[in-house]
């Protein structure tokens, strides 16, 4: 037998059945693919026509001594503008010229939520003037547009009082290396040079006490003096002098010490 008769034979009438299904098939996906993108072009139009792709809420974190106001006014964004011509780096860097701002990170959150993370500097100390007390930041800055006014006394940091500029740069270093916990313990920090130390300085404690103590390694020597306070007797009048060894000094050695000095120098002159 001839090995074509073997061969099934597929008739043109076999064929068609199958060709008509598969064309049927090819349309049927074309015209879900274009009805698809029939309701993702409608959807895109309502969208952007409604509320939804407009600013809708801007929540601020992260802020302390700056207000929500003041972030939102320096972002440029208002409620109902534009939820897509938001732009990131843009509007972070229009906040981080507040100089009290130390990072800045906005998200936008679908459908319509803007989200404004911010770290601020910290506030190591508070400068006398006039009526007003300025902000020093832990990186030396001073803002001089704060609206800390003298009827309203900080407590977060101490106050400092006869500082210049120059030295208030090397102090902000050391304050911004301690603890909020420890500077909450000191009141006020005058600036008192001597001969032999330009950063000399007085400290007055919360708790009543006066710390006398240079500039250089302040942050260091200050964390000893929560254990000498503990040693020292609450009748006992006197300061501590922050050193390499700390030490306690009654106000009548200081008298004591004076008139000796006194003495010394008449008798050289």
């Amino acid at each position: 037998m001839n090995v074509l008769a073997k061969q099934k034979v597929v008739t043109i009438e076999d064929r068609i059945p199958k060709l008509k299904q598969r064309r049927k098939q090819k349309a049927n996906r074309r015209l879900i693919l274009y009805i698809t993108l029939f309701f993702l072009l409608l959807s895109g139009v309502v969208y952007f026509q409604s509320p939804l792709s407009r600013i809708g809420t801007i929540t601020i974190k992260g802020n302390r001594n700056i207000s929500n106001e003041q972030i939102s006014e320096l972002s440029e964004l208002q409620i109902g503008t534009s939820f897509w011509k938001v732009n990131n780096e843009k509007n972070s860097k229009l906040i981080s010229k507040h100089p009290e701002i130390k990072e800045v990170h906005i998200d936008k959150k679908l459908p319509n939520k803007i989200i404004i993370t911010v770290s601020e500097h910290r506030r190591v100390g508070y400068i006398a003037s006039n009526n007003d007390f300025l902000p020093l930041l832990e990186n030396g800055k001073i803002v001089t547009t704060s609206n800390t006014k003298a009827d309203n006394l900080p407590v977060d940091a101490p106050i400092l009082m006869g500082w210049d500029e120059e030295h208030l740069k090397p102090l902000a270093k050391e304050l911004a290396k301690i603890e909020p916990t420890m500077t909450n313990l000191i009141s006020e920090i005058h600036y008192t040079p001597t001969e032999y130390d330009p950063l000399h300085m007085t400290l007055y404690m919360n708790d009543g006490y006066e710390v006398r103590a240079t500039v250089r390694n302040f942050a260091n020597h200050i964390t000893a003096y929560p254990s000498i306070v503990n040693e020292l007797a609450p009748s006992l009048k006197g300061y501590i002098e922050l050193d390499v060894v700390p030490t306690f000094i009654p106000y009548e050695q200081e008298i004591i010490n004076e008139e000796e000095e006194m003495v010394t120098d008449e008798t050289e002159g």
